[in-house]
């Protein structure tokens, strides 16, 4: 483990106390020794404690009494227990009250290794299973206060998004498919459905199927068995194990190899894992939400996707919509995350610049929501007062944006072009460019540096007609 592990051995024998402790600061343990119980006790009030050593017999109360105490009063103890010969049910009976491991006596000091390997494995497994959980804890909060602000926007298509996770989240047992673009939130939404359904309180576990390689699937998917296969060092739990009564996200599902689908087929069908190197088979109760940016159908039209499998995953669909398609709720978005990014860089930056909102309205997002944060938290960094100008936006580096239009009144806004007639010459430009391009619209739009669409709203507003 990273930090050091401080070992409280308890124990009536002053020579096996004095044993135990040699050979593990020899290890470079921190230890602690008590002979009874009662001073046992005591210095678990004034330390942290990781592990104890802790033999059956013992003056005061016995070994088992004295578990049950510790474990009432300090949970994350992990407690190992030293027998006798023939207290193999005492043994049994302690680890059914919570004790992790023991050794026997007379022991050798290899066991004694051993058997503090073996917790402190279970130590940094149990760390980083609470430290998962406390994410998924703050996520939850977040998102079962108030879906929608996690999900921002006020379009009709967010506000539809918003129903069918809510629909779908009853169903706890119903495969979801999650498609949409790179960057829309496809694992925001699979996270939002998790916290809305019965499996809330179980782990929200997410996958990226791109970054396994072929020969790790197995094992990463359905778990190992000891000695299974060169590496294996001890047995591992798969991510349906792990995630079970819960959910599993699997992202990118359209790179999983050809080979692995009807492993994982076969699993969703069953709901029965078998690890590599069992016969055992063993009941796995776990919700899959799989993600792609590729539009599965046509994999399987290209026999580079299972059909099987896409059906077995598709039972329910939803498509994120890219932002480009849903410009209304960029300014809701932008001030969104300049209120974050501004608080978490401690600047007061609460107005930004008309031009920069219609800007950014007109933009394409190729990166999606993902591109608009990586944005505005730039030009919070490039900011000195409190108003964001255009030239404190560009995209991915490039220069500072191009900027035309009126304001937006969802944010504060200023604008510095008063003295100028906005609407005039933006009709001008706008006619301009459709004489150039022989009122090609497409044309036209790259000319401006403008979606199809964006432009379309403009002529409609300016009252062009072609």
């Amino acid at each position: 483990m990273a930090d050091k592990v401080n070992i409280l051995i308890v124990d009536d024998e002053p020579r096996v106390l004095d044993e135990i402790e040699e050979f593990l600061v020899r290890k470079e343990f921190s230890v602690f020794k008590a002979g009874a119980p009662s001073i046992a006790f005591e210095i678990l009030k004034k330390h942290v404690i990781n592990i104890v050593i802790l033999d059956i017999k013992l003056p005061e109360m016995s070994g088992l009494e004295a578990l049950s105490k510790i474990k009432s009063e300090h949970q994350d103890i992990e407690v190992i227990m030293i027998s006798g010969h023939g207290d193999m049910d005492t043994v049994i009976q302690s680890m059914r009250n919570g004790a992790s491991d023991y050794f026997a006596k007379p022991f050798r000091l290899l066991d004694i290794n051993n058997a503090i390997m073996r917790t402190q494995r279970y130590l940094e497994l149990n760390k980083k299973l609470k430290s998962a959980q406390q994410s998924v804890n703050a996520l939850s909060k977040k998102i079962l206060s108030n879906v929608e602000n996690q999900l921002l926007g006020d379009s009709e298509s967010m506000k539809s998004l918003i129903r069918m996770m809510s629909k779908v989240a009853i169903a706890d047992n119903t495969s979801v498919l999650i498609l949409g673009e790179s960057g829309t939130g496809k694992e925001l939404v699979a996270h939002g459905i998790h916290q809305l359904s019965q499996r809330s309180r179980n782990l929200f576990y997410s996958v990226n199927c791109s970054a396994i390689p072929e020969t790790l699937f197995e094992s990463e998917f359905f778990g190992h068995k000891k000695g299974s296969f060169t590496g294996a060092h001890e047995d591992k739990a798969g991510w349906f194990e792990i995630a079970n009564n819960g959910t599993l996200f699997l992202d990118e599902i359209s790179d999983m190899p050809l080979s692995q689908q009807a492993k994982l087929l076969r699993v969703l069908e069953e709901r029965k894992v078998s690890k590599v190197g069992s016969r055992e088979n063993k009941d796995v109760d776990v919700r899959v939400i799989a993600a792609s940016n590729t539009k599965l159908e046509e994999l399987a039209a290209d026999n580079k996707f299972r059909l099987d499998l896409y059906h077995r995953l598709s039972v329910f669909v939803i498509v994120i919509p890219p932002l480009r398609d849903r410009s209304e709720d960029i300014p809701i978005l932008f001030d969104y995350y300049l209120n974050r990014y501004s608080s978490q860089m401690q600047k007061q930056i609460d107005k930004v610049d008309s031009r920069v909102i219609d800007a950014l309205t007109d933009y394409n997002f190729p990166g999606n929501i993902r591109e608009l944060k990586n944005i505005i938290e730039r030009s919070v960094i490039l900011c000195e007062g409190d108003t964001i100008l255009p030239e404190h936006i560009t995209f991915s580096g490039s220069k500072p944006i191009k900027v035309s239009g009126e304001s937006k009144k969802s944010i504060t806004v200023i604008s510095d072009c008063e003295n100028y007639d906005i609407d005039y010459n933006e009709k001008l430009l706008i006619k301009r460019a459709l004489q150039k391009t022989d009122n090609n619209k497409a044309q036209a739009a790259g000319l401006l540096n403008i979606t199809w669409q964006a432009l379309d709203r403009r002529m409609k507003k300016h009252g062009l007609e072609i």
